[in-house]
């Protein structure tokens, strides 16, 4: 069974009378808009998105809220900003930092629509809303109000669940300093059910401002802390699906944390928990206030949206995607998508065909229809060569007229091919043909020399080149002779790009000029 349907199969035993009742299933997940999204944080997105797609195929009412976390104080500064310029605004709400751009609403809102855009090429539709909006709009007063009066509850769920020792005086609210506006310094010094008293002072990463206060912490005037805020959230929503990363899920983290305010101070049953790894981007997990990794607008640029979801899904939640751009990740990534259509279109492997189908969700649903593929690592040889028509070659690898939905796929792969060859791709998939003899090629030896010979021999003797029987027939001559296969090879890459290293020989030399091919060979024979 693919792993979504195993959880929607969860979710319809577990709320079975509420499925009945047609009242909806709500999903619920959320991103911090701290800098630039890394493309980890669309695992959960995807995650939680497939499972609401997969709900509403089999009928069942659901609604996703994501959530544009703009209320969490900056903590810190992303590594590719101006560090002075936003020192200042270390410890305020999100929302109230101004945009790097000048343009947009606030800083939160600058990375957060990017971010949204990203979502919805992906074809996932969940409705979005912003925590500084649900604060301000008095929907978390009541929770506040609760949280307060259960204060030394919190405390002591902190320290059984987590071990975390929290002063005697410690409330789990902070309010806004009215002076300054930051959140981070602000520290509660009493409660008297309607409004609290409260200081600013310094912290060891930013300033506050001594302000002393008072004021009724409702209304957006004061914020949660994050481990009481979930659960607070699951009350307010009244969700019943939502995830985590496995750093959360750990025992004493702060998914086990909240669960337990959530039934114990809240009176709420905590929803349906879904763990899932790390997408990591060359073995490392990113952050998105740190700059680490690669974002999901690049990521969403450099992938075609079917691709960027099967990356996303194929695996499941509790296995790590380790993803390495400047690797051959992109054109294995693609591979598995062939293998996966091959068997969709010819009805074979159930799960693999599950798979495929969940990719194409909506407005991707085009590309279920059958159509040949060539190999991505193929079309990114094939663009580096302006003398090559690339509909030609595919049309002669297929060996039939191309259909309009060909040309399509082979233009989308050429375009995807391009920016990965612009942005990320290895030196081993990158070439220039050169046009004069490589100086590293006038070095050869003697041996290397009697090899090419035989092969331009072969070459003459062809009227066309066919790049499987050229491959075949190049290993033929190579064990015939005495060389090394690693000289044998690199003589060839040599004499046409001038590094020891390129793609598959028989069909990068196949598809080359026959006359160009035989020119070369015969200038590097006989110098």
């Amino acid at each position: 069974m693919y792993w979504a349907d195993d959880i929607v199969q969860q979710i319809k035993t577990r709320y079975k009378d509420k499925i009945s009742k047609k009242e909806p299933i709500i999903i619920r997940d959320e991103k911090t808009a701290s800098g630039r999204v890394h493309v980890g944080s669309l695992r959960g997105v995807a995650i939680h998105g497939l499972v609401s797609e997969l709900l509403t195929e089999q009928g069942i009412n659901n609604k996703y809220l994501f959530e544009i976390n703009d209320f969490d104080p900056m903590d810190g500064i992303p590594t590719y900003l101006d560090q002075e310029k936003y020192k200042q605004y270390l410890g305020m709400p999100l929302n109230n930092v101004p945009s790097p751009d000048g343009k947009a609403k606030n800083f939160a809102e600058y990375y957060g629509q990017e971010f949204v855009q990203v979502i919805k090429e992906l074809g996932f539709t969940p409705e979005i809303y912003r925590s500084s909006e649900v604060y301000k709009s008095g929907k978390y007063n009541d929770v506040i109000r609760i949280a307060l009066d259960n204060a030394e509850k919190i405390r002591e769920i902190y320290k059984r669940v987590s071990g975390s020792q929290r002063d005697d005086k410690w409330y789990p609210v902070q309010i806004i300093c009215e002076n300054c506006g930051k959140v981070s310094t602000t520290k509660i010094t009493s409660w008297d059910g309607k409004e609290v008293s409260y200081t600013c002072a310094d912290l060891e990463w930013t300033n506050g401002c001594n302000h002393t206060g008072k004021v009724a912490p409702f209304d957006g005037k004061a914020k949660l802390p994050w481990k009481v805020e979930w659960p607070a959230k699951f009350r307010v929503f009244g969700v019943d699906v939502e995830g985590g990363g496995k750093d959360h899920s750990t025992r004493g983290g702060a998914r086990e944390v909240a669960d337990a305010i959530s039934r114990e101070v809240f009176q709420t049953d905590p929803p349906l928990n879904i763990p899932y790894e790390f997408f990591n981007v060359g073995g490392k997990k990113m952050s998105s206030s740190k700059g680490a990794g690669t974002s999901s607008r690049e990521m969403a640029d450099l992938l075609p949206p079917h691709l960027l979801r099967l990356l996303l899904l194929q695996r499941q939640p509790q296995r790590v995607i380790d993803f390495i751009p400047d690797g051959d990740t992109v054109p294995i990534l693609f591979d598995s998508y062939d293998k996966l259509a091959a068997s969709y279109f010819k009805g074979e492997n159930e799960d693999e065909k599950r798979t495929f189908a969940v990719m194409h969700p909506g407005s991707l649903a085009e590309f279920l229809k059958s159509r040949f593929l060539p190999r991505f690592s193929q079309i990114a040889y094939m663009v580096q060569m302006p003398h090559i028509d690339v509909v030609k070659e595919v049309e002669k690898e297929k060996g039939q007229a191309l259909t309009d939905f060909d040309i399509k796929e082979i233009n989308l792969r050429k375009e995807y091919a391009k920016k990965w060859l612009d942005t990320y791709a290895p030196e081993d998939y990158k070439f220039d043909l050169k046009q004069q003899v490589p100086e590293p090629a006038k070095n050869l030896s003697s041996e290397q020399k009697q090899a090419l010979k035989q092969i331009l021999e072969y070459v003459q003797s062809k009227d066309k080149l066919d790049g499987q029987e050229l491959h075949t027939k190049l290993h033929e001559i190579r064990k015939s002779l005495t060389i090394e296969p690693k000289a044998y090879f690199e003589a060839l890459y040599l004499s046409f790009l001038g590094k020891e290293s390129g793609p598959k020989a028989g069909w990068f030399f196949s598809v080359l000029d026959k006359k160009f091919v035989e020119k070369r060979l015969d200038e590097i024979t006989k110098s």
